[in-house]
């Protein structure tokens, strides 16, 4: 499944809901199916800076693909940050780093979430991206 088709099946999920309580709701539920994080990696260089909220987030190469794993304190954020694993993990460094997230603005989360939560999410992005860009850099090694 590509980076977009992933995208689709959440933007599919979400109009399911008109209602941002409902979709709130969706969040933590999201979050709170995902496999919590193995103790080893909630260290703090796999926490991400900017969130206000503690998210830690793994990354492994498995066959040239990147496989992420993240955990937050935050049941809304953890939500967030299984979104962002289930579209991006599984994907090369390239498809991540070309991959346009249009789900965020299509499902109206960036317009739903406070200032800090958005740069939260944004800083999730980023260090997903400079995963992405290590990874590359030592694969051209």
């Amino acid at each position: 499944m590509t980076i977009n088709d992933t995208q689709d099946e959440i933007i599919a999920e979400f109009s399911d809901f008109d209602d941002w309580m409902d979709r709130y709701q969706l969040l933590i539920d999201l979050g709170s199916e995902q496999q919590p994080l193995d103790e080893r990696y909630k260290t703090d260089q796999n926490l991400i800076e900017g969130c206000q909220s503690r998210v830690w987030l793994q990354a492994d190469d498995v066959d040239g693909r990147l496989v992420f794993r993240a955990e937050s304190d935050a049941l809304i954020v953890k939500g967030i940050v299984a979104l962002l694993v289930r579209v991006l993990s599984g994907h090369t460094p390239d498809e991540i780093l070309s991959a346009d997230l249009y789900f965020i603005d299509r499902i109206g989360l960036r317009e739903h979430l406070s200032p800090t939560r958005s740069n939260g999410l944004l800083a999730m992005v980023k260090q997903m991206r400079m995963y992405a860009l290590a990874f590359k850099a030592k694969e051209g090694k």
